[in-house]
């Protein structure tokens, strides 16, 4: 309870987020074993509602959900929805486009949080290693026709490393192939889990699990769930800022109120 208490605001947490807080600040158990008895305890806490469903996200669940309507009424009551919150994409005026891929899906909450206000989406980057995959982030590199940046979290191990480099050549080998112009580029950036904050954060390792990608991994291996919540947000809110034109953020922000208001008002009923 502690631990949710301390990071409200980043709800829904991952039970991996609250495993490695409990080995870092309350001397739980850091096993394998530990962890399933706590992802035990949570789901009965939940069940009695000790815990609410909402602090703590841990479906794997894909939905499909169809644009359909009760009849035209409500088709009505939902776009003047739409327009009541009305949202200019910041991004597009931004001279970089810029996204944010992370391996733990169950982060994605919180990480579109961070990346909401700046218009920058968040995908999660299982299958990432996919021919597919890379391929639909490549056309859409070329599509939008700009300097492309993407912001990559992931743990920090050899299979991690490796499947990452392999997408950042691959993805930048069909985008120089398929670009209309010189100006599209594109560029993968690990903002996390990487060796330094590993050791700045003190964070607990484990030996690297024998594989053709560990032969020349130096080191132990840790996972970015291991880094807490509100360290993550930081750093992903710093990539971004970092990387984005503010003077036309806030000129967005304010045709936004402009653009808002005008749409609210055509869309009264008669």
């Amino acid at each position: 309870q502690d631990v949710l208490d301390e990071y409200r605001e980043y709800w829904p947490l991952t039970c991996r987020q609250i495993f490695y807080r409990l080995v870092g600040a309350h001397g739980y158990d850091k096993s394998e074993a530990a962890y399933s008895r706590l992802c035990h305890h949570l789901a009965n806490a939940r069940r009695a509602r000790l815990i609410p469903f909402e602090a703590i996200r841990d479906d794997g669940v894909t939905t499909f959900n169809y644009g359909h309507f009760e009849d035209s009424d409500a088709f009505l009551r939902y776009v003047r929805g739409l327009g009541r919150h009305y949202t200019r994409n910041k991004l597009a005026a931004q001279d970089v486009h810029i996204e944010v891929w992370c391996e733990a899906a169950g982060m994605l909450p919180q990480l579109r949080d961070v990346a909401e206000p700046f218009s920058v989406p968040v995908y999660s980057s299982g299958g990432f290693d996919s021919l597919t995959a890379k391929k639909r982030l490549a056309d859409r590199i070329c599509e939008i026709s700009k300097e492309s940046v993407i912001l990559h979290l992931g743990d920090y191990d050899p299979s991690g490393e490796t499947i990452f480099d392999s997408v950042a050549q691959d993805v930048t080998a069909f985008v120089e192939a398929d670009r209309p112009h010189g100006y599209v580029t594109v560029e993968f950036c690990r903002i996390a889990l990487t060796r330094d904050q590993v050791s700045a954060y003190d964070l607990p390792t484990a030996p690297a699990k024998i594989s053709t990608h560990s032969k020349n991994w130096d080191g132990g291996t840790c996972q970015l769930e291991a880094l807490p919540p509100n360290v993550i947000a930081q750093i992903v809110r710093n990539a971004i800022a970092e990387r984005f034109d503010h003077v036309r953020l806030e000129l967005d922000n304010f045709r936004e109120e402009e653009d808002r208001d005008q749409i609210t008002r055509l869309l009264l009923p008669a």
